[in-house]
C-alpha cells in the first residue's frame, strides 16, 4: 500500500467539554467516504471524542496514542499479539476514545491504568456500547466492532472487515 492509497478526512466533532473541533484522521481512500459519514453521524448524535491527532504526533507509538486517549486510524504496525499487519496499517480500522473503550483480556486484564473505570461497560459519554450511537454509526456503514469479539474485547476498535 502506498501513500496514494491514503486520504485525510477532516471531521468536525465535539470534545468532552462540548467544544467543537475539526481535526484530521488518515484512512484508506476506499473507506474515506464512509468515515466522513460516520463522523457526521457521531457529531449529530453528540458522541464526544477526546482527541484526534495523526499517529505521527506520537512517533507512530500506539501505546502513546492510547495513553493520550487519541482517536486514530492509519498506523503502519502489526496487529497486537500477532505477526500479521494490523488493519490500521491499511487504513481500514479506527480506534475511538481508547481510554474509555479499552482492550480487555479475559479476566479483566487491561494495559492502560486510566482505562480501569471503563472495564464496567455501563454507558457513559464517549463509550462504545451495544446499541449505542457510536456502535450504530459504524454498523450503518457495514463496519464491525471489536467489542463483539470472543475472548479479548477491543472496545475501541472498528474495522471495515471485522479484524
Amino acid at each position: 500500500m502506498g501513500l496514494g492509497d491514503l486520504r485525510v478526512v477532516r471531521p468536525t466533532y465535539r470534545d468532552f467539554r462540548g467544544r467543537e473541533r475539526t481535526r484530521q484522521i488518515v484512512v484508506n481512500k476506499s473507506v474515506a467516504p464512509a468515515v466522513a459519514r460516520i463522523f457526521r453521524s457521531l457529531y449529530r448524535d453528540g458522541v464526544p471524542i477526546r482527541r484526534m491527532e495523526p499517529i505521527q504526533n506520537y512517533k507512530g507509538s500506539d501505546w502513546r496514542s492510547i495513553e493520550a486517549d487519541n482517536t486514530s486510524a492509519f498506523n503502519c504496525r502489526k496487529a497486537t499479539g500477532s505477526g500479521r499487519w494490523s488493519n490500521h496499517a491499511y487504513g481500514t480500522a479506527i480506534d475511538i476514545n481508547p481510554i474509555e473503550n479499552p482492550w480487555v483480556e479475559p479476566g479483566g486484564v487491561i494495559y492502560h491504568k486510566a482505562s480501569k473505570p471503563y472495564i464496567n461497560r455501563r454507558p457513559r459519554p464517549g463509550m462504545a456500547v451495544e446499541g449505542g450511537a457510536l456502535v450504530r454509526a459504524f454498523q450503518r456503514e457495514g463496519w464491525q466492532w471489536g467489542g463483539r469479539w470472543r475472548g479479548t474485547k477491543d472496545y475501541q476498535h472498528f474495522s471495515a472487515d471485522g479484524r
